[in-house]
């Protein structure tokens, strides 16, 4: 079969399946959908100190030009670097331009092919991209299950180097790994612990500094990612460990070498944001304060709706496609953006509505998201 073929064979069966994604634009009031969970890519204040903090560079050039280790690099990139290590609690970091990249670039480049990977079965693709990309042995552990974890450790080749990876907490779940319990893990199987940080940067720790920090467990931890894309309110990310790690990332990520640097606004921009979470924390205040009278509310649904997650991720699980699409077609076309998580993204009777509360939504709205809910129920 012709590639083009190929090509047409598999968008129709997306079709047939009612699982074919299109892009949209969305035209709803109420956000109940995005990851900026503090409402920072909204700020005033942030867009106006980094456009101060612009013509005070006096750049000739707003673009990066090409990667760090040709044009790319600039005082204002290490200078972030510093910032976001300290801010982190971490000897070094390293920007990437995406959490994705981040992941892919970290694990394929320290993961070696005589390594095993033991990894949560609910990861983000971005972990599984970087571990098949390593070539190593990977075995998934039962979500958030560190019994089955620790049988699985038993049972390795103790010969091999081990890496542990997960996230502090789960995108589609909303529910937290137990990190306490997994560095515990680490250091009993001498495994390497990497923890991916994109949903807990900003909203968990001191300052927003994550839930590792929560715990206490930093120090433990081989690597983590911290991502710009969610509670930052802009784009990108950054790997923080100890120096050599950078350098070696420096040396042998392709991920990083061959990528142009993140621009100049971009680096303002989380700039900016870092320093408003390290002198602010109204609006974190009202997030969780929000995701309390969430949890509040939810003997409301009268267990209409089996609800996941801690928050500020919440899944409202509708088991079927159909049904799952058809309920959040009927929020939005009453002012919310509530977005269907379908089957094969969550397992076949998993279907869900997910949905993120923001330090900008209000109770009103929650109690109309409530409200609605019971009513089409």
């Amino acid at each position: 079969m012709k590639t083009e073929d190929n090509i047409r064979y598999y968008i129709q069966q997306r079709k047939d399946k009612e699982l074919f994604r299109q892009l949209s634009v969305s035209q709803c009031n109420i956000d109940f959908s995005s990851n900026d969970y503090l409402g920072l890519s909204r700020s005033a204040f942030i867009r106006q100190q980094v456009e101060i903090a612009y013509h005070h560079l006096n750049f000739q050039k707003s673009g990066a030009t090409g990667s760090r280790l040709l044009s790319g690099n600039s005082e204002l990139c290490e200078r972030l670097e510093s910032m976001l290590a300290k801010h982190h609690h971490a000897e070094a970091a390293l920007l990437f331009n995406a959490g994705f990249d981040a992941n892919v670039g970290l694990i394929s480049t320290v993961v070696q092919p005589n390594d095993i990977v033991f990894y949560d079965e609910l990861v983000h693709a971005s972990i599984h991209q970087g571990m098949r990309l390593s070539k190593a042995d990977l075995v998934s552990f039962k979500h958030n299950d560190y019994i089955d974890l620790e049988n699985k450790l038993k049972a390795s080749n103790q010969a091999k180097n081990v890496f542990i990876i997960t996230e502090s907490i789960f995108s589609m779940e909303g529910d937290r790994a137990d990190l306490k319990k997994l560095a515990d893990l680490s250091q009993k199987y001498d495994a390497h612990l990497i923890i991916d940080e994109a949903h807990a940067t900003g909203i968990f720790g001191s300052y927003g500094s994550g839930l590792c920090n929560e715990a206490g467990i930093e120090e433990q931890c081989f690597a983590r990612v911290y991502t710009f894309g969610k509670a930052i309110g802009s784009h990108g990310a950054v790997v923080v460990g100890k120096k050599w790690l950078k350098e070696y990332l420096i040396n042998f990520s392709k991920n990083f070498i061959y990528t142009t640097a993140l621009d100049t606004h971009n680096l303002l921009n989380v700039e900016h944001s870092y320093l408003f979470l390290q002198n602010n924390i109204n609006q974190l205040v009202k997030l969780n304060n929000l995701k309390q009278y969430f949890i509040d509310r939810l003997s409301t649904l009268k267990n209409a709706f089996k609800v996941t997650g801690e928050g500020p991720i919440f899944g409202i699980i509708v088991q079927g496609n159909e049904k799952c699409r058809k309920i959040a077609t009927y929020l939005q076309q009453n002012g919310l953006d509530v977005r269907p998580i379908l089957s094969p993204t969550v397992p076949e009777g998993q279907e869900r509505l997910r949905i993120i509360l923001h330090s900008f939504n209000t109770a009103a709205e929650i109690d109309l998201l409530f409200s609605l809910l019971i009513d089409y129920k």
